[in-house]
């Protein structure tokens, strides 16, 4: 559980940090930042690169989009594809943002052998479920889900 509480803590921690220097979620730099060095020519290439799933990374390319950081442009070619690129404003954002948890650990995991990799994937997964964790699309790490309550009753 240390390790666990030590990522939740740093993840709170990044979070924090982003959004009061920025004022954009740490989600939402995560993206910035993935755009970089190649725009994404569809949502599933981006959501792949992020290590989440398509209808998340969506949500926040949206956002992303309203706040004039990145552009989302149908492509000429084939219309289901999207191309998604910073904006000059994105750029400028990213220029004196601070490094994500979100890359740091996916950084750790890529060092990790492909085995430890699928018996860690594994074990959580049998974790999240065995505590009734619904395990269906979660957002992006602390971005949060459209319609979702904040705090509590």
């Amino acid at each position: 559980m240390n390790a666990v509480r030590s990522i939740v803590r740093a993840l709170r921690l990044n979070t924090r940090s982003i959004e009061g220097k920025l004022g954009i979620s740490l989600a939402q730099l995560f993206v910035l930042q993935q755009l970089v060095d190649k725009p994404a020519q569809s949502l599933n290439e981006l959501a792949e690169r992020t290590a989440t799933h398509q209808s998340s990374v969506s949500v926040v390319v949206r956002r992303l989009v309203d706040r004039g950081f990145v552009t989302r442009v149908a492509s000429t070619s084939d219309r289901r594809r999207v191309h998604i690129a910073l904006t000059a404003a994105g750029e400028s954002l990213l220029r004196g943002a601070p490094p994500t948890v979100q890359s740091d650990l996916m950084h750790g995991m890529s060092r990790m052998r492909p085995d430890q990799r699928a018996t860690l994937a594994e074990l959580l997964e049998l974790w999240v479920l065995a505590s009734g964790i619904d395990l269906a699309a979660p957002p992006m790490m602390f971005e949060d889900e459209p319609g979702a309550r904040v705090g509590s009753a």
